[in-house]
């Protein structure tokens, strides 16, 4: 019998290759199963001493039930659908992996900025209807005029910032976190939040998702911003009001809008948000490239196997052992 269970409590991955190389590191057993529910974590994976999730919910529930669990790696940034105060209480190390899609989730936002700028999905699709009229596009403003606001800096805007500096955009972020001489390194100037509300022609949202920020972008941001504004999201749905951001398209108050995550996934056939020419929504990619997945799928069993040897875990995000 193995010394230890490592349980992957869902995915949507092909294979489970690169877990299976670095628990056989170790005198374990990688046990995959597909758990949409708390319940289903604890009735199928009582005995185990480690989690890998992808978007399973893990409860105070979880925590409490199962005795010998010491670590949970989220695959991803976010650590939104783990109790981190259950973790505490229970002393269990609650992991991510923080750098394993930077790259990718800042192309993928310079791409949305860029085909929001340009309005690239509003004359392809006028195109694709028989038209041939570049005016419909009208207004659209070279970089150098355009103030590009970051919500957040940390690696992915940071990397955002790099990327878009070499378009001349006016660069301004928010980060109550961050110092102004950091964000000046990559070439931007640190406002509050209602200036960069009421200053960005396009804002790149990259913030986590707390009990704090959760609709931050409602109704009364919205009404604060520059009409004709466009808004990209590629970090978490539920910063964003999907209901305000519907009411700030319909009345024209924003002039676009580009998400790779909503508050439901996946985004509801009825959702008002796929009515709109104007705004360019992609599945959750963001994240992805084959190299990026290897990573993340590698790195979170890393986790693992550090902590199960009794190493300290890497990237831990709720206590200090």
């Amino acid at each position: 019998m193995s010394k230890f269970k490592v349980y992957v409590t869902d995915y949507e991955y092909e294979t489970l290759r690169n877990e299976e190389t670095e628990i056989a590191k170790l005198d374990a057993d990688l046990i995959p199963l597909q758990c949409r529910t708390d319940e289903d974590v604890v009735r199928l994976a009582a005995d185990a001493d480690a989690l890998l999730v992808q978007y399973a919910p893990i409860t105070a529930g979880v925590f409490d039930a199962l005795d010998h669990l010491r670590i949970v790696v989220r695959y991803g940034v976010g650590v939104d659908c783990v109790d981190l105060e259950a973790a505490a209480k229970h002393r269990v190390y609650v992991c991510n992996v923080p750098d394993y899609g930077v790259d990718e989730v800042s192309t993928h936002a310079m791409a949305l900025i860029l085909n929001g700028l340009r309005k690239i999905q509003v004359l392809s699709n006028s195109v694709k209807k028989g038209n041939w009229d570049y005016k419909i596009s009208k207004p659209i403003h070279r970089t150098s005029a355009v103030t590009l606001g970051i919500a957040g800096f940390g690696r992915i805007p940071k990397a955002v910032a790099k990327k878009a500096g070499g378009f001349s955009f006016r660069l301004i972020s928010y980060d109550p976190f961050v110092s102004g001489e950091i964000m000046r390194e990559y070439g931007a100037e640190k406002v509050d939040f209602e200036t960069l509300v009421r200053e960005s022609d396009i804002l790149t949202v990259h913030i986590p998702l707390t009990a704090e920020t959760h609709h931050l972008f409602n109704r009364e941001t919205f009404s604060k911003m520059k009409k004709g504004s466009f808004l990209v999201n590629t970090s978490r749905g539920p910063l964003v009001d999907e209901n305000a951001l519907v009411s700030a398209l319909e009345n024209r108050i924003l002039g676009g809008a580009a998400l790779d995550v909503c508050e439901t996934e996946p985004l509801p056939a009825d959702s008002k948000l796929r009515k709109f020419d104007n705004v360019i929504l992609t599945p959750h990619a963001a994240w992805y490239s084959e190299e990026a997945q290897n990573d993340l799928q590698r790195k979170a069993a890393e986790e693992v196997v550090r902590v199960l040897r009794n190493e300290k875990p890497r990237c831990c995000v709720n206590i200090k052992k």
